[in-house]
C-alpha cells in the first residue's frame, strides 16, 4: 500500500495567502572583484530550477568563503575564482571544501579570468571540481546553463545521499521496531513516529524546519490516537485539530482516496501486513515532501508494521502463556482448597523477593508467574493424603515427594512452561543437598526454584493446613533464619530476611495467617 498524497491547494487550518515559500538553492560567487559579482547575480536573475529559486551569497576572498559555508552548510553550488588574495587561493579553497570539510555534494565551478596561471587540464586533473570556466566565455546564457547542470548534478547526488542515509537509518532501527519486550503499546508507536519523523529531518539540508505527526490504529470502524508530535501532541487546545484529521484520515484509509481539507503536500502512510491495514500515520512537514523522502518512509512504515504484526502476535502468545497459568493454577486450588490463596501469596513473595534481590524486570515478572505453578503437580496426589490432617507416615511422605516429579511430566509438555517446569521440580531440593527429588545442591539448584523455596516454606508456616494452625511471624522468621545455608541458598534468606525486619510482607502474612488458633504441628513436607 502506497503513501497518500495530499493534493488540496489550501493548507488545513492555514490562513489564506499564507502560502509556504519555497526554499532557495544557494549559490556561493567567490570573486575579489565586486564588478564580478554583481554581474553574476544579474545574469541569474529570475533564476529557477525545479520550483526553487536562487539565493546568492557573496565572498571577496577565500577566508570569507570559509564564513559564509560555516553560516550557510547547504550551499548547492560555488562559483570560485582562482586568484584572489594569493594566486592559488580559489584552488586552496577547493581543497579546504573536498578534504578539510569532506564535502563531496557541493559543485565546484572554476572562473578565471587568468587561465594562464591556472591551466584547465592541470586543474582538471589536481582538484576535484565539476567545472572550469574562462570568465571572458561566461556569457548569460552560457552562465544559466552551467548553474543548472551544477545544480542538476546536486539534487541528483543530495537524493542518493539522501536515500543512503535513509536506509542506514532503517537498518540501524529495525531492530527496535521488532523489540518485543516494551510494557505499552504507546510506546511503541511513539518509537514509530519518531523514527518516520527522523526520516524526514533527514532531507535537503536541513529544508524540513518542522515535522508533526500522529499514529492511530483501526479496529473495524475505530480508530485511537496512539502517539503525537508537534501540533499533535495530546495538550490542551489541540483536541478539534486532532479529531479533525482523525476524521480526515479515517476517510482516507477506508475509502482509498484524500479528502479535502488536509494541508497541502501532507502524507497520509498506513501501517499495513497485506491487505490488512493495522492503522496509519499522518504527517505535515514546513515544506513539501519529496518523493525520495515519501519512499524511504513508506520502506520504514513496512518495517513498522511487520514489526508490529509480531508485536501484536507475541503479546497474543504472553495472554495465551497467562491464561494457561492461571487455568494450571486453579486446577491446583480446586484440588486443595486449603491452599487456593497460597499460589497467589507466593506469586507476590516471589515478586518482592526477586525485586530486592536485583533481577531485571523482566525476570521478576516471568520468575513470580513461574511460580504459581510451583504444587501443581498434588493434583496427582491422592486427596486421603493431600488432606489428612496430622502427620504423615513415612509412606505418604514418600507419595507426597511425587508432586514434584509429576509437575514436571504435566509442564514439559510446553516449551512456554519451561521455567515454571524447574519450579515445579526442584523448588523443594536443599543447599546442603538434602532435599528431593533429586538431592541437588548449591547452585546446581535452578535460582528461580531457589527463591521460591524460601517464600514457600515460609508462607506454609504462616497459613492455617488441615494439619496445623499458623506460626508466628517470630517463629516464621526464625525458621527461615535457622535454615539459611542448610535448607535456603544464603543470599536469597537474607534478602527475604531483609524485606522481613522492614515490614515488606506485613499485608501477605496479615492474609495468611487469618484467626485461626496458634497450633505448632510439624510435618515431614
Amino acid at each position: 500500500m502506497k503513501i497518500i498524497r495530499s493534493q488540496g491547494s489550501a493548507p488545513f487550518d492555514v490562513p489564506a495567502g499564507a502560502a509556504v515559500r519555497p526554499v532557495p538553492w544557494k549559490v556561493l560567487v567567490v570573486d575579489d572583484e565586486a564588478d564580478v559579482r554583481q554581474l553574476t547575480a544579474l545574469n541569474l536573475r529570475g533564476f529557477d530550477f525545479c520550483g526553487r529559486p536562487l539565493q546568492l551569497i557573496e565572498a571577496a576572498s577565500a577566508q570569507e568563503a570559509k564564513a559564509q559555508m560555516d553560516a550557510h552548510p547547504d550551499i548547492a553550488v560555488a562559483l570560485i575564482d582562482v586568484v584572489m588574495e594569493s594566486d592559488d587561493a580559489g584552488l586552496r579553497l577547493v581543497e579546504h571544501i573536498r578534504k578539510e570539510r569532506n564535502n563531496g555534494l557541493l559543485r565546484v565551478v572554476i572562473r578565471t579570468g587568468q587561465p594562464g596561471m591556472a591551466p584547465e587540464r592541470y586543474v582538471i586533473d589536481h582538484y576535484d571540481i565539476d567545472d572550469y570556466r574562462d570568465k571572458t566565455e561566461l556569457t548569460m546564457q552560457k552562465l544559466y546553463a552551467s548553474v543548472r547542470l551544477a545544480l542538476k548534478s546536486y539534487r541528483d547526488l543530495q537524493t542518493i545521499e539522501l536515500n543512503r542515509q535513509g536506509l542506514s537509518r532503517i537498518l540501524s532501527v529495525t531492530p527496535d521496531l521488532y523489540d518485543l519486550h516494551r510494557d505499552k503499546l504507546e510506546d511503541y508507536f511513539r518509537g514509530v513516529l519518531m523514527q518516520l519523523i527522523g526520516i524526514c529531518k533527514l532531507g535537503h539540508s536541513g529544508m524540513i524546519s518542522t515535522i508533526d505527526g500522529m499514529v492511530m490504529t483501526v479496529e473495524g470502524r475505530d480508530v485511537c490516537i496512539r502517539a503525537g508530535a508537534g501540533d499533535f501532541e495530546e495538550v490542551p487546545g489541540n483536541e478539534q485539530r486532532r479529531k479533525r484529521i482523525v476524521e480526515l484520515c479515517t476517510q482516507v484509509v477506508m475509502d482509498t482516496g484524500m479528502q479535502e481539507g488536509l494541508r497541502s503536500g501532507a502524507a497520509v502512510i498506513p501501517l499495513a501486513v497485506g491487505k490488512e491495514v493495522f492503522g496509519f500515520v499522518y504527517l505535515e512537514a514546513a515544506e513539501d515532501l519529496s518523493e525520495a523522502d515519501r519512499e524511504l518512509i513508506q520502506v520504514l512504515a513496512n518495517q513498522c508494521a511487520a514489526g508490529l504484526e509480531n508485536f501484536r502476535l507475541h503479546h497474543s502468545l504472553e495472554d495465551s502463556y497467562e491464561e494457561a497459568i492461571d487455568m494450571l493454577a486453579q486446577v491446583a486450588e480446586f484440588k486443595d482448597s486449603a491452599t487456593g490463596a497460597h499460589i497467589y501469596r507466593i506469586q507476590e513473595y516471589t515478586r518482592r523477593l526477586c525485586t530486592e534481590l536485583g533481577l531485571k524486570p523482566e525476570e521478576v515478572d516471568s520468575f513470580s508467574k513461574a511460580s504459581r505453578l510451583h504444587d501443581i503437580g498434588k493434583v496427582g496426589i491422592p486427596d486421603a493424603v493431600l488432606r489428612k490432617p496430622g502427620s504423615l507416615t513415612r509412606e505418604e511422605f514418600a507419595v507426597i515427594q511425587q508432586h514434584s516429579l509429576i509437575g514436571d511430566t504435566i509442564l514439559k509438555r510446553s516449551p512456554a512452561m519451561a521455567l515454571a517446569r524447574l519450579v515445579a521440580r526442584y523448588h523443594h531440593e536443599r543447599w546442603d543437598g538434602s532435599g528431593y527429588p533429586d538431592g541437588k545442591a548449591g547452585e546446581t539448584i535452578p535460582y528461580v526454584a531457589r527463591i521460591v523455596a524460601v517464600v514457600d516454606v515460609f508462607d506454609a508456616l504462616m497459613s492455617v493446613r488441615p494439619y496445623k494452625g499458623p506460626w508466628s511471624e517470630e517463629q516464621a522468621v526464625a525458621e527461615i533464619e535457622a535454615g539459611t545455608g542448610k535448607h535456603f541458598d544464603p543470599v536469597v534468606a537474607r534478602a527475604f530476611l531483609a524485606i522481613c525486619k522492614r515490614g515488606g510482607f506485613a499485608d501477605l502474612i496479615q492474609s495468611a495467617n487469618g484467626e485461626a488458633p496458634l497450633e505448632l504441628s510439624p510435618r515431614l513436607s
